[in-house]
């Protein structure tokens, strides 16, 4: 069976079946902890199981078996990352929290101590078939936790009723996301404030009404 087989087979019965526990976790965090590690340090063209495999101190036989190949082990990095907690700023004001979004993705990119490893994993899943539909996943996973925010200012009254709120935050945060992974321009603070505010006036403007036609 093809390696990319292999790793959709491998991947899909990990899903399909409960989430794993005691000694099994801990494999699952040191292997995925190992392939971030290499990501960030070689990048995705270098990245091989046997690398992956000395780290974090595993049998090879063990990662074929349940995640097929690197394809397999990126995809589960972005899989293990969307069932981790997001905190969700709540200042009281949807301006505020909009901005502080857009402004966390930018920091997360751009920070020397921060950039390195989300960089090299995004990358990464753009390069694969099964990496591309887990990160499609961790982005619908996260937009729908943001989305708490726009819910909150439309009960408050900041935002017109009806509105889309996962609308609201991809348009915060893809124009950013384009920069970096698209055209790979420079990314500044104006950017963000420019993204966020683009997206809230939008909203009030009625483009991302969930009810209308």
């Amino acid at each position: 069976m093809p390696e990319k087989s292999k790793a959709t087979t491998a991947m899909k019965a990990t899903r399909a079946g409960t989430r794993p526990g005691g000694r099994s976790a801990r494999v699952r965090a040191a292997v995925v902890a190992a392939t971030l590690a290499e990501l960030a340090e070689k990048g995705y063209d270098q990245l091989t199981v046997e690398a992956i495999c000395h780290r974090a101190d595993v049998n090879k036989s063990t990662v074929y078996r349940r995640w097929g190949g690197v394809d397999g082990l990126i995809a589960d990095a972005l899989a293990l990352s969307a069932d981790q907690p997001w905190p969700i700023p709540d200042t009281g004001n949807v301006d505020e929290d909009i901005q502080l979004m857009a402004h966390e993705v930018y920091t997360t990119f751009t920070d020397p101590g921060l950039r390195t490893t989300p960089t090299a994993l995004i990358g990464a899943a753009l390069r694969s078939d099964l990496g591309a539909e887990a990160l499609s996943a961790f982005f619908t996973a996260r937009h729908q936790q943001a989305a708490e925010v726009v819910m909150r200012a439309v009960e408050r009254g900041q935002l017109p009723v009806g509105v889309d709120p996962v609308e609201l935050v991809r348009a915060a945060t893809a124009p950013l996301y384009h920069q970096l992974f698209i055209t790979g321009e420079p990314l500044d603070e104006r950017a963000a404030h420019r993204a966020a505010a683009a997206a809230l006036l939008a909203a009030r403007a009625g483009l991302f009404d969930a009810t209308a036609p």
